[in-house]
């Protein structure tokens, strides 16, 4: 999973092809200082860890994608030995950066998939261009055809709609499984085009209609939300006190899980005057209680923004709540749950 990219700019190292989305705002509010040690999660193209290092921090740089981290070992050349690459999930950060337990000054997460991913249509990301039906952000676990030609239909309108708000997701799921029996699916436009016939196109739709299923299955292949539910809580263990915690999300389910991993964080449990002997829980997070959001200028130049929020908290001195299992996000099936193969 790599950071989201927008237009050229130059920063540190050089241009770089993306730049993150909101990128001012989230450098504001992890406020890196210099010689503070600052996590890029999701490096992508880089955009971010080219500004904190602009700002005098060392960054480490944290990716799955091979390419991601090719680009993160040639910024580490140009950056005097501040910036360190760390290829692996960023769900793992905990394994990942063990010796850094409770020391690190700022952590930053851009959730979902990168412009360079999109862009290359080897890697199976996008329906607007041909190319095999991979969709993996790494290199391991079944792609995005061992999902459409081997989950049941039910197990497939469930993934359309709850990770993917499509409200056919029933009929994509049957053009899928009745066209597979004839052909297994290995292209994207080919699925993109079944899809695409099944679903329909609303007269009020602006996107294609294989948008949505091909989110929903990007999200699936990827365990994104699980991935970030573990990113989360990793941050509260890495995080030393006045550590910042910056998350940009771009799909409703993952803004739900940060609004309410930050609520949980920030707020209080039990205690009342009504049950006096419940212990409550100490806060570990100042969180600002608004999202942030593109400017209209922003949206307007890099439509990739537009549906963009930025969350971001303060590590307090109360030790962490908990592990990702411990997390409660009612609305949320267990993606492990979907998967037959």
């Amino acid at each position: 999973m790599t950071g989201h990219g927008g237009h050229e700019g130059p920063t540190i190292g050089g241009p770089t092809r993306h730049v993150p989305v909101l990128l001012a705002e989230v450098i504001a509010a992890l406020d890196p200082a210099p010689g503070a040690q600052v996590v890029d999660a999701t490096f992508g193209a880089g955009g971010y860890s080219r500004a904190i290092l602009s700002a005098g921090a060392a960054v480490i740089a944290i990716d799955r994608d091979p390419g991601a981290i090719e680009t993160a070992h040639a910024l580490a050349a140009q950056s005097a030995g501040r910036l360190r690459p760390v290829p692996g999930r960023f769900g793992d950060m905990e394994t990942l950066l063990a010796d850094h337990a409770g020391d690190l000054d700022g952590i930053v997460l851009d959730i979902g998939v990168s412009s360079m991913q999109i862009d290359e249509a080897e890697r199976g990301f996008s329906f607007q261009k041909d190319g095999p039906l991979d969709m993996r952000m790494g290199n391991h676990g079944p792609t995005a055809a061992d999902v459409v030609n081997t989950l049941s239909v039910g197990d497939l309108a469930r993934i359309f709609n709850f990770l993917g708000d499509e409200r056919h997701a029933g009929r994509a799921a049957r053009a899928i499984a009745a066209r597979r029996e004839a052909e297994p699916f290995t292209r994207t436009l080919d699925l993109a085009g079944v899809v695409g016939r099944a679903v329909g196109r609303g007269k009020n739709d602006k996107i294609d209609p294989a948008t949505r299923c091909f989110q929903a299955l990007r999200i699936f292949v990827n365990d994104e939300l699980g991935e970030l539910a573990r990113a989360l809580t990793a941050a509260e263990r890495l995080l030393k006190p006045g550590g910042r915690l910056v998350v940009v999300s771009f799909h409703s389910l993952e803004d739900r899980i940060v609004k309410r991993f930050f609520l949980d964080r920030a707020g209080t449990q039990g205690g009342s005057r009504h049950l006096p002997d419940v212990a409550v829980a100490e806060p570990t997070f100042l969180a600002r209680n608004k999202a942030i959001t593109a400017s209209e200028a922003e949206a307007s130049a890099n439509p990739r923004a537009r549906s963009a929020k930025l969350r971001s908290g303060t590590r307090l001195a109360a030790p962490p709540r908990g592990s990702a299992a411990d997390l409660s996000f009612a609305s949320l099936p267990t993606l492990a749950e979907l998967s037959r193969i």
